[in-house]
């Protein structure tokens, strides 16, 4: 099996619990606190490893003690961490999470603004190696470019998933096989709150292949380049919180594909995998592994 290589993000996550999520200069008492190993990056690559399949993340840690427990917990759950840099101090995501099971997240990158071209050049042959390679936003912009750009390169399936949202250029958008917006992050793109359709339009008009938009409790919606367009129904579970449902979902949905899945049953694979994480705390201890993923797909038959 090819392995799946993930590029992206390593943070440590530091998640407060209160009743409401606080608006501008609202100060909350919280009902508890939590450290997690996080960073979309890391939390793909565990999703990956965690069903079972190879897994190599690249990416940046500090030289300091959130560096070396976030090396340790990616390690524990079989992704590949040989190739990962230390930068000077690791990445922090600030995470708050309400009672529905919400959240709000601010991110200091840290190490992993190290990510660099010049970096991925030097791993130029695990990519070249990949059976498909699974990207974020929380790196530099100028990195992504420089992926997508290999990826178009080498006929590899380069999956995006646009978060944090940013503008991206169209020649990004073209190079892109499978591009994951939430439902903010989609209208941030097309400049739009008017739908789905209006949506997918404007992400097609601009070049891109395919499309999975993610919806959260009403599920996911796919659509791809030669016309295909389905719904995939959320599958019902108790909320806890939403910290790396999108990254479950992306990370099962690249497994389920590079296992020669369709599309529409790796979307519905990937949605039993989210729905799975909402329904535990943290990020990377939220994810499933692969027994749980076909349980639940199992009751829904």
């Amino acid at each position: 099996m090819k392995p799946i290589v993930v590029v992206g993000s390593i943070n440590m996550d530091l998640v407060s619990r209160t009743k409401f999520l606080p608006g501008p200069g609202e100060t909350v008492i919280g009902s508890g606190f939590e450290m997690h190993s996080g960073g979309k990056g890391a939390n793909q690559a565990v999703a990956v490893a965690r069903l079972g399949y190879p897994s190599i993340l690249l990416g940046a840690v500090g030289e300091d003690l959130f560096g070396r427990n976030l090396l340790s917990t990616l390690d524990s759950y079989g992704v590949d961490i040989s190739h990962i840099k230390e930068g000077k101090t690791s990445g922090v995501a600030s995470i708050v999470v309400d009672a529905a099971g919400e959240n709000t997240i601010i991110v200091a990158p840290g190490a992993n603004l190290e990510v660099s071209p010049d970096y991925l050049d030097t791993k130029s042959d695990i990519l070249k190696n990949a059976g498909m390679v699974l990207a974020q936003l929380e790196i530099p912009l100028e990195t992504i470019e420089w992926l997508a750009d290999c990826c178009y390169r080498y006929n590899l399936p380069f999956m995006l998933d646009p978060a944090p949202a940013r503008a991206l250029p169209e020649t990004l958008l073209r190079e892109i096989t499978w591009f994951t917006p939430n439902e903010v992050e989609a209208a941030f793109y097309s400049r739009s709150d008017e739908g789905t359709e209006q949506s997918l339009g404007w992400l097609f008009d601009k070049g891109v292949s395919n499309v999975i938009l993610k919806q959260g409790r009403r599920g996911a919606f796919v659509a791809t380049a030669d016309g295909g367009r389905e719904r995939i129904e959320a599958f019902a579970v108790d909320a806890l919180d939403s910290t790396a449902a999108g990254d479950a979902f992306n990370g099962a949905f690249a497994v389920s594909l590079m296992r020669g899945d369709s599309v529409n049953a790796s979307a519905r694979f990937a949605a039993a995998a989210a729905a799975i994480s909402v329904s535990r705390r943290g990020a990377q201890p939220s994810l499933a592994d692969q027994k749980e993923v076909l349980s639940l797909l199992a009751l829904q038959d």
